[in-house]
């Protein structure tokens, strides 16, 4: 893969950009502590994506935050304490405190000369503006799940990309998803024949954390373990020439 073949890099945002599973955990931490709960982080983020992936697929045209709230008093309930409407509000704010990965300012930067940037996301417009002050660049195109009215994977979300950039003369052939999740975003963009780039931020861990186990035939054309050894490859590239 040569990254002079793509003049578009699409992302994902969260767990790609944005550390979503420490801000998740951080978020679930008064409850963890109520319900004295003791399973380990990756347990307790593998529950979550169970619940997540579940209330996406039941009610793809709610927002974010409300689905936040929702699965936050399902959580309650399956660690065996009332559920409280404060805590699930809070929970479904919580996504403007999440962090950004260390790597993420400056490889945008890098990459934003060079190409265009456009956000497919999961979250719904309001949520991801407030994301969208740590990021340090502005998108030339965000598309939110509110947008769009289902979640990923379900390949409409990425039909609904390829159809928005053919609007501005686009060949889906110049265009590279980048994104940490084989479920939400690889899979989906294989069955659309996007190009991918695996930004493996759980590189040396087991399990799949916050995601759902990725169908068995998912693929990707390059893997990295952040975003900023993407940028690394990108400069050794023009540096051949």
């Amino acid at each position: 893969m040569r990254f002079r073949d793509f003049d578009v890099l699409t992302f994902d945002c969260y767990g790609t950009l944005i550390d979503w599973e420490s801000g998740l955990y951080t978020a679930l931490a008064p409850l963890l502590a109520r319900a004295g709960v003791t399973l380990t982080r990756d347990a307790v983020l593998a529950t979550f994506a169970e619940r997540e992936a579940s209330q996406q697929a039941a009610t793809p045209d709610m927002q974010y935050a409300a689905l936040l709230e929702e699965v936050h008093g399902q959580l309650a309930r399956i660690w065996g304490v009332a559920a409280s409407d404060e805590e699930n509000r809070r929970f479904g704010a919580s996504v403007a405190d999440w962090p950004a990965f260390p790597d993420t300012r400056e490889a945008l930067r890098a990459l934003k000369p060079h190409f265009r940037l456009v956000i497919l996301s999961n979250v719904d417009r309001e949520s991801f503006s407030r994301s969208n002050e740590r990021l340090g660049v502005t998108f030339d195109a965000i598309h939110t799940a509110q947008d769009i009215g289902s979640y990923k994977p379900d390949p409409r979300n990425f039909r609904y990309l390829l159809d928005r950039l053919a609007e501005d003369g686009v060949d889906p052939r110049r265009v590279l998803h980048v994104a940490q999740s084989l479920f939400h975003d690889h899979a989906p963009a294989n069955a659309v024949g996007l190009a991918s780039a695996w930004i493996d931020r759980r590189a040396g861990t087991s399990g799949w954390g916050a995601t759902s186990a990725p169908p068995p035939n998912v693929r990707y054309d390059v893997r990295f373990e952040s975003l900023g050894a993407l940028v690394v490859a990108h400069r050794a590239e023009i540096e051949a020439g």
